[in-house]
């Protein structure tokens, strides 16, 4: 995806840009390359690839929620900062904390968060479980990217988000997860408001997203099987 395919695609979404928003994505970009020249960040590092299968795919949050109508934003297992980052640099209303397992990773984040210069984003080095314990009720919008299964993702965020707010699953084919996430649902007291499923440009693989809602209290409920979420392959 060339710079003006990722523009047009942007005004396709809706988004609204300035042209320091396009730098910092830019920098965020060769940050990204010279890092992980150091350590594993992504297996993708062609430019075209990167701007399509991690900048674009990242905002297409927005085809399911409005973010401007959002304060609060946690990303569980961010790993290079995808999608969390990449929503700051374009909703910078956004409180945003970043939470990931891996300390390597973590201070990636904070030199790029430096660098761009941004404002109220955290990044917080932990495992999901022992986040998602310490920060019940707190925040508008829990997303995650190709992170574990929707069961357990489900399990560690609903209890993070106040009632009435929501989280979204970024992932790929989801039928078999949502189908057998269907009593952690019931449990967790929220209910799923929206699926919506779509293919990247230049068939660059299929993706879908989950939207749910917290319409009440609930008990911190952890898998029995996971220490940790991981980040997975789209």
């Amino acid at each position: 995806m060339q710079i003006e395919e990722f523009k047009k695609e942007l005004d396709i979404l809706g988004i609204k840009y300035n042209e320091n928003q396009l730098i910092q994505l830019e920098q965020y970009y060769q940050l990204l390359i010279e890092w992980n020249k150091k350590m594993n960040l992504t297996a993708i590092t062609e430019k075209e690839q990167v701007y399509l299968k991690h900048f674009y795919d990242s905002l297409t949050l927005v085809k399911i929620i409005n973010l401007e109508e959002q304060e609060t934003l946690c990303d569980i297992g961010t790993g290079a900062g995808f999608p969390g980052i990449v929503i700051k640099i374009f909703f910078p209303n956004l409180k945003i904390k970043l939470v990931d397992s891996l300390q390597k990773r973590t201070l990636f984040l904070k030199n790029v968060i430096d660098v761009l210069h941004l404002e109220n984003i955290e990044v917080y080095n932990a495992r999901a479980e022992e986040y998602a314990l310490n920060n019940r009720e707190k925040y508008d919008v829990v997303t995650a990217r190709a992170v574990s299964h929707l069961r357990i993702l489900l399990e560690y965020g609903i209890p993070m988000l106040k009632v009435g707010k929501y989280l979204v699953a970024m992932k790929g084919n989801i039928e078999t997860e949502l189908r057998e996430s269907s009593s952690t649902i019931e449990k967790l007291n929220c209910n799923q408001l929206n699926e919506i499923s779509f293919n990247l440009p230049f068939e660059a693989g299929h993706r879908t997203l989950l939207l749910f809602q917290k319409h009440k209290k609930t008990s911190t409920v952890f898998p029995r099987k996971y220490s940790e979420i991981k980040k997975k392959s789209l």
